[in-house]
């Protein structure tokens, strides 16, 4: 947090109208603790934290608010003696009214407050929300380097094998030629592997531009209607108003169809309804990666299914490679979408339960895609 923007708000009494609004905008909650251990500040976010309005709060020892073993009072001790930042991750925040949550908490000095620490307190359902997007970019770079080896160090030696069982099989008997055939497809099956994974290598750039979403989700609509999820019923709920999205048409019909034939292997044949909707929000500031920018991701496309849900052993790794619950499933279609998505500079999400399963999309709209953070 910037240290100006603290003295703003607790020096003298003197509070900026300004840094007012920033810091009752944060999700977290903010709360200062002057030097006798009393809080002198407190945020919208830190009133709804503690159950609690800011003037209530105000003047109340931090004793009084936490209990006496709590780890919080340690990190400001630790902030007073030695001047810096310390973060804390996973703490188990508990108090009378709010019972016992897992936080992730930061304490800053305020050098101009001698002795004041000022606490960042995020609860880790937000914290978690951004862990869960690196993670799956980090999943889809993970792929990326495994197909490139791959692709260079297992379908050469492939190749010298299967050559072989070929020319083996020319002199082999009957019996044997049986065991030739079988060297023959396997090597065959993990060159296929191999090569359905070369979709994750990073083939050069990919030409991206102002796409309609809508005509984009009405593709993968009349492909699904018409193919694979023909037995089942279509909902649509689409915002006309939406501005175009920053992409390549071709590389987000490929997202949003893997996601809507994932809803529709999930659902009964003739039972399952499946439903896209598009909608506007304002959403976080990602980072792009390989750039220093930064976008605002207000365009959220969502595909719901009203399944029996995803296992809960495999929610937090769904978008791991080779993570599946399907008996013939190589795990590889969620960490591409993961991969694409990333790729677009936005961010996807999941949350199931029995008879609702959705994917919550996020994309930057075209004018937005190069703002700067």
């Amino acid at each position: 947090m910037d240290d100006n923007i603290v003295a703003l708000e607790l020096g003298n009494g003197a509070s900026e109208p300004d840094g007012l609004v920033v810091l009752n905008a944060l999700a977290g909650a903010v709360i200062a603790v002057n030097g006798a251990g009393a809080v002198s500040f407190a945020n919208t976010a830190a009133e709804q934290l503690f159950r609690s309005s800011a003037e209530n709060l105000m003047g109340k020892l931090l004793r009084n608010l936490l209990p006496a073993d709590s780890p919080i009072f340690a990190l400001v001790t630790q902030v007073r003696a030695q001047g810096h930042i310390v973060s804390e991750y996973g703490l188990t925040l508990e108090t009378p009214k709010i019972g016992s949550n897992l936080v992730n908490v930061q304490a800053t000095p305020a050098p101009e407050i001698p002795g004041t620490v000022v606490l960042l307190i995020q609860p880790r359902s937000i914290a978690d929300k951004i862990d869960r997007q690196l993670t799956h970019r980090g999943a889809a770079r993970s792929v990326t380097a495994m197909a490139s080896m791959l692709a260079h160090e297992v379908k050469n030696p492939l190749s010298g094998i299967r050559g072989a069982a070929q020319l083996l099989e020319q002199s082999a008997t009957e019996e044997d030629r049986t065991l030739t055939q079988l060297i023959r497809d396997e090597s065959d099956r993990i060159c296929e592997l191999v090569d359905s994974m070369g979709v994750f290598s990073d083939g050069g750039s990919v030409e991206r531009g102002p796409v309609n979403i809508h005509q984009v989700l009405d593709r993968v609509h009349q492909l699904a209607k018409n193919g694979f999820g023909k037995n089942l019923r279509y909902m649509t709920d689409f915002d006309p108003s939406l501005p175009p999205v920053y992409g390549n048409r071709d590389q987000l019909v490929q997202v949003f169809l893997n996601l809507v034939k994932n809803a529709a292997e999930a659902l009964a044949a003739g039972g399952g309804e499946i439903c896209l909707e598009t909608a506007y929000q304002h959403g976080v500031r990602f980072a792009i990666p390989e750039s220093d920018s930064r976008v605002h991701l207000p365009l959220r496309v969502s595909i719901t299914d009203n399944g029996p849900g995803i296992p809960e052993d495999l929610t937090s790794h769904m978008f791991d490679p080779f993570v599946t619950s399907k008996p013939q499933g190589s795990g590889l279609g969620l960490a591409l979408v993961a991969k694409i998505v990333g790729d677009h500079g936005g961010v996807i999400e999941c949350e199931s339960r029995p008879k609702r399963t959705s994917f919550r999309v996020m994309l930057p709209m075209a004018s937005s895609q190069r703002d700067k953070s």
